[in-house]
């Protein structure tokens, strides 16, 4: 038992919280930069400052993810209680699964579309290497299939909250207390 009360282990680690939530943080950054990015003329510093950002907080997060899947490797998932039926189980896998790998893709996707329009690859102060040769035909097909994708994260976004606030106030489990963080009264 921890000095609460509460079975130790019913919560993930200060850190897998904390990368968790940092990486929701990127995502946000992520899309506003894109979003906000439309709001100005093509050319303009602003717009290109947002672009920049856009590249760097999301390669950013595709370099949080690595650590996120050792995390999720190495450690021990805490349990639900009570515990969901077996399909609910499955679900949350698979989108759990989905989530990885768009987490994964897209920063891969945005990475190559650089590569292949020739531009360089900003990260916080370096350039990163191309990962293909320039090519504007691959270029605009990456592009369309980023967008895609871009667009179905924010439903699987959405839909991995809904299932947590679902969990919390209807199913009244733990889902979503296993991964927020702790307040100082705990």
């Amino acid at each position: 038992m921890s000095k609460q009360g509460k079975p130790a282990g019913e919560r993930y680690t200060g850190l897998s919280i904390g990368v968790h939530w940092l990486t929701l943080a990127l995502l946000v950054g992520v899309y506003a930069c894109i979003e906000l990015r439309e709001l100005f003329p093509r050319g303009s510093d602003t717009r290109q400052a947002l672009a920049t950002w856009h590249y760097m907080l999301g390669l950013a997060t595709f370099a949080l993810v690595f650590l996120r899947l050792a995390f999720r490797l190495a450690g021990r998932t805490p349990p639900i209680q009570p515990p969901p039926p077996r399909w609910q189980q499955r679900l949350a896998g698979l989108v759990h699964l989905a989530l990885y790998a768009f987490l994964v893709a897209m920063p891969l996707l945005g990475w190559l579309i650089l590569s292949t329009e020739n531009e360089p690859v900003p990260f916080f102060g370096m350039q990163l290497p191309p990962l293909a040769a320039p090519d504007r035909a691959l270029s605009h097909s990456l592009e369309e299939i980023h967008e895609t994708i871009g667009t179905a994260g924010y439903y699987l976004i959405g839909l991995h909250a809904a299932a947590a606030l679902f969990h919390h106030y209807f199913m009244r489990d733990n889902t979503l207390l296993r991964m927020l963080p702790r307040h100082g009264h705990e």
